[in-house]
């Protein structure tokens, strides 16, 4: 399975900088606009190239996101940024308007383009569509089970690549498209900047039915009947490779460093065969999330509705240098002498030790590290590498 591209979010430079480091053969980014995740903070055009150089140097490949709904106002500097994005050596343009594709192939044919997930491809005749028009790659709809990929698969060209979500947020509207933020936050989803409204907390009644209620899952956390489970496909790996998907996809280009590290590492481990289902499955735990399902692949989502977040690690600090026997770390979370901090590598696994003697780069100690990304230095028993990451477990307890 090693062969199989595994592609990262990177809503940021240090979240891309950790998609590398964890080992995602590629990320995908957006650019100063035109992209569906106006939140995050995301490159401009000269940071873009800066990550873009950055990542061909490790051997790595970068793809841009410009899969908004284009707007006519949208069409007139449309040219000039799809020009900067080919100049800077981007390795594909992820779409899904058709104008914005009809204007990647006619001006920029050298510029590879990616059909998005927003596009709803789930067919072998869509999929044999946009090759034609010059796509190289199709990014799945998510509603796809796995005998409906082996069968789009098996009826459209080798060389088309195709590539599915495995990890992360799923949205309750088909591949995205909602229109809840627009009408009640008047947040244009589609166009990068949604609300995320079926997140919120609602309770539900039919006028013409008084007394009927929706059903609602409700915890201590309150009830979200909209909101849906995240996607963990992890198990299935073997069975997507089968299926004929080239490139395994993780959401998240509004998370964390610390998720995407995470996340982007357990997959890879579990694709070079270098950890136990069990252990990964724990790793995957360990970040902020939804109950886990393994969204359409094997057949319809779970009824109910996941209400709150689960988290089995609370993230720590990053290494930023180390020598024998030491490390140097930037706070991130708060940490006390005495805690078990756990080891997040991508060479290792399972890894932990005490937080003791820890000091500030003067020397004076620290018993407790509450403030915000001060530098600190302790004693470390393992050869970390600045980029690793250190967590502290909250729950032992298996999260769905």
């Amino acid at each position: 399975m090693a062969k199989i591209e595994l592609l990262a979010p990177a809503g940021d430079a240090e979240c891309l900088r950790a998609a590398l480091h964890f080992g995602a053969d590629a990320v995908y980014a957006g650019g100063p606009g035109m992209h569906l995740r106006a939140g995050a903070p995301n490159f401009t055009l000269d940071t873009l190239a800066d990550a873009i150089a950055y990542t061909h140097s490790l051997g790595r490949r970068l793809y841009v996101t410009v899969n908004a709904l284009a707007h006519n106002r949208d069409m007139e500097e449309m040219p000039g940024y799809l020009a900067s994005l080919r100049d800077m050596a981007a390795d594909a343009v992820i779409v899904s308007d058709m104008g914005v594709f009809s204007l990647c192939r006619r001006l920029f044919p050298e510029l590879p383009v990616h059909i998005s997930t927003q596009a709803s491809c789930i067919n072998y005749e869509s999929a044999a569509f946009y090759h034609r028009l010059g796509a190289g790659r199709v990014v799945l709809g998510r509603e796809m089970s796995l005998e409906e990929i082996a069968q789009l698969r098996a009826r459209t060209d080798p060389a088309l690549e195709l590539e599915a979500f495995v990890h992360g947020a799923m949205c309750m509207a088909y591949s995205g498209r909602c229109l809840l933020s627009n009408y009640l936050a008047g947040r244009e989803g589609n166009g990068g900047a949604c609300a995320q409204p079926c997140r919120w907390q609602y309770a539900l009644v039919e006028e013409k039915r008084p007394g009927q209620y929706y059903p609602l899952y409700e915890d201590e956390k309150g009830s979200a009947i909209l909101s849906a489970y995240d996607l963990n496909a992890l198990p299935l790996l073997p069975r997507l490779l089968e299926a004929g998907v080239s490139s395994l996809k993780i959401e998240g280009r509004m998370k964390t460093p610390y998720y995407v590290a995470t996340v982007t590492g357990a997959y890879r481990k579990a694709l070079d065969g270098t950890g136990d289902t069990v252990s990964l499955l724990r790793e995957l735990n360990s970040i902020s999330h939804r109950a886990y399902c393994t969204g359409f692949y094997e057949g319809p989502i779970p009824a109910g509705n996941p209400a709150g977040y689960l988290q089995g690690c609370r993230f720590a600090a990053v290494v930023t240098g180390a020598g024998p026997g030491w490390i140097q770390v930037e706070q991130r979370g708060r940490f006390r002498q005495g805690d078990r901090l756990e080891v997040l590598s991508p060479v290792s696994l399972g890894l932990s030790f005490p937080a003791q003697d820890m000091t500030d780069l003067e020397g004076a100690p620290v018993p407790d590290a509450k403030r915000v990304q001060q530098t600190l230095r302790m004693p470390c028993p393992y050869p970390l590498q600045p980029g690793d990451m250190l967590r502290v477990r909250v729950t032992e307890e298996a999260l769905g």
